[in-house]
């Protein structure tokens, strides 16, 4: 069974929000929100990631520049927002999604997900990548704003 396909069934069948496979075998799943299962993922795997395929629940700007960074092949994503694609295109990421959505919102639903936010204001994969780890680790507050991407 092609990786994206095992993904994209694994994330279904058991109700996750992120699983990753390489070479037919799943090598990473989450049922954690928001990017912090893709960044516990990187900090397991690093460029070991490079190839995989992704299927996450909700794809926005900060996961598609988690993909970029990790150089993985294709990503299948429940609900994907316009800015995710455009990352995903400009990094030649092969993807596939159900719905689309114009951004990925906070918790709240009252603004723009703060790490959404973060990652737009980085074309650079590497960047966006520092910037989206500090910021988690600093538990995503800033100004009060709620670190949900899901």
């Amino acid at each position: 069974m092609p990786d994206l396909k095992l993904a994209k069934l694994r994330l279904k069948e058991k109700n996750l929000t992120l699983v990753i496979v390489k070479e037919g075998k799943v090598i990473f799943e989450t049922e954690s929100q928001g990017v912090s299962g893709f960044l516990q993922a990187i900090e397991k795997f690093g460029k070991e990631l490079a190839a995989s395929s992704v299927a996450d629940k909700i794809v926005g700007a900060a996961a598609a520049m988690l993909c970029a960074y990790s150089e993985v092949a294709s990503v299948f994503a429940v609900t994907i927002s316009e800015e995710g694609m455009k990352v995903l295109e400009d990094n030649n990421i092969l993807y596939e999604f159900e719905s689309r959505v114009p951004n990925i919102l906070n918790y709240d639903k009252t603004d723009i997900c703060p790490f959404e936010k973060l990652a737009a204001s980085s074309r650079d994969p590497k960047k966006a990548y520092d910037k989206l780890k500090s910021f988690s680790k600093s538990g995503g507050k800033k100004h009060g704003e709620n670190p949900y991407m899901g």
